[in-house]
């Protein structure tokens, strides 16, 4: 599933987040509206990931969307 779709169908996708990434509150979940870059920085910040693993992750995610 591409992130366009993701970002666009955000209020849908934000409890699948919240799943896979429980450190996220729902404020910056709401805050992030689905843009990738803010969720990428996010999970840097929360869980430490450098910028590439966090976008790994978030394809990792998008894709499992898919399923």
């Amino acid at each position: 599933m591409n992130w366009d779709r993701v970002a666009g169908e955000w209020k849908q996708f934000r409890g699948h987040v919240k799943e896979k990434w429980g450190k996220l509150t729902d404020d910056e979940l709401t805050t992030i509206a689905g843009k990738r870059d803010q969720l990428a920085g996010l999970l840097q910040e929360r869980y430490g990931y450098a910028k590439d693993q966090a976008e790994m992750e978030i394809d990792a995610f998008a894709k499992a969307l898919k399923s």
